[in-house]
């Protein structure tokens, strides 16, 4: 099996963190040819540095870091520092990374990777707000055609909204972005809170990402320690979702997931509504399909998934 060659869109996060660390455990899947970073959780600065501590946690300082856009396409940032603290990786206590950021701006290197990669062979997977994709397909629409698929982490059917009642957060931030990204005709397939929100750090699975005694075991277990507290206190729920590594998840073993191949509208005018996935899912529109929209996971298998990859790092 050929590695996947995968771009990485982020804003770390600690579950942005652990999508990373999966991709750099499972190297006869997947081949990340670099990570982009965008302001989403927290701002550009602490998510361009948060990529690379991840990285050097890993043990991987070879991988390409770029700072990408600093601020959605049409309005002001929105952060979640009251979700994973204000640098983003609250819970452990990582290194700031002697790794450099690269200089090129990340929708540069997005344009110029898919222009010189044979075309269909690059996937994309934003783990937060669209505007570095939205950008590089508005500044390159040629690159359009040749990505091979966007995985991304957004939206909600089911579930509705995190951050407003009607939207889910990476979607909400940059509504004006994911309305280009979902009508661009790239393939898309999306991860959505009803699947995140089924794969629940629960005590049983965070004891065991720290029983596998090595710094990115421990490290892991301390993020989702710090950051399960929102999502019990809100939700009330067993743990804390582990929202984008189910993109990478994906990548590895996809039949862990399943869905439907439906049409998505991102809602980019209504105050009441705005950023909210509109998803097609009992076929009452003829508008036309446009992402494969996940439904459900294979928690468990998720999970040993998950802790047996960490395991390698």
């Amino acid at each position: 099996m050929t590695p996947r060659k995968i771009i990485i869109d982020t804003d770390p996060g600690q579950d942005d963190a652990v999508a990373i660390l999966l991709a750099l455990a499972s190297p006869e899947e997947i081949d990340l040819l670099g990570i982009t970073a965008v302001a989403g959780n927290v701002p550009l600065n602490l998510t361009a540095k948060n990529a690379r501590m991840v990285c050097e946690l890993a043990n991987k300082p070879d991988v390409k870091v770029f700072a990408g856009c600093d601020r959605p396409l049409g309005r002001p940032l929105v952060t979640a520092e009251h979700v994973h603290g204000k640098t983003g990786l609250d819970g452990p206590t990582l290194p700031d990374p002697k790794m450099p950021l690269q200089e090129q701006h990340g929708v540069d290197y997005i344009i110029d990777t898919l222009r010189a990669e044979a075309p269909g062979t690059v996937t994309l997977c934003p783990l937060g707000p669209l505007t570095n994709i939205a950008m590089a397909f508005e500044k390159a629409p040629d690159i359009v055609e040749k990505v091979q698929e966007i995985v991304l982490m957004g939206g909600a059917y089911f579930e509705v909204g995190n951050i407003t009642p009607a939207a889910e957060f990476n979607i909400y931030v940059d509504p004006q972005a994911a309305h280009i990204v979902f009508s661009s005709g790239a393939p898309i397939t999306v991860m959505p809170l009803d699947v995140t929100h089924k794969a629940l750090v629960t005590t049983p699975r965070n004891d065991a990402f720290r029983a596998l005694n090595t710094p990115v075991g421990i490290a892991v277990a301390e993020m989702t320690d710090f950051f399960e507290r929102f999502d019990k206190e809100k939700y009330g729920s067993a743990g804390a979702p582990l929202h984008d590594p189910c993109v990478t998840a994906y990548l590895i073993q996809p039949d862990l997931f399943s869905g439907r191949h439906i049409n998505v509208e991102i809602e980019t005018q209504s105050d009441l509504t705005m950023g909210m996935t509109v998803a097609d899912w009992w076929g009452v529109t003829d508008r036309p399909a446009n992402a494969m929209f996940m439904g459900d996971i294979d928690a468990d298998g998720f999970f040993s998934l998950l802790t047996e990859r960490l395991g390698r790092l």
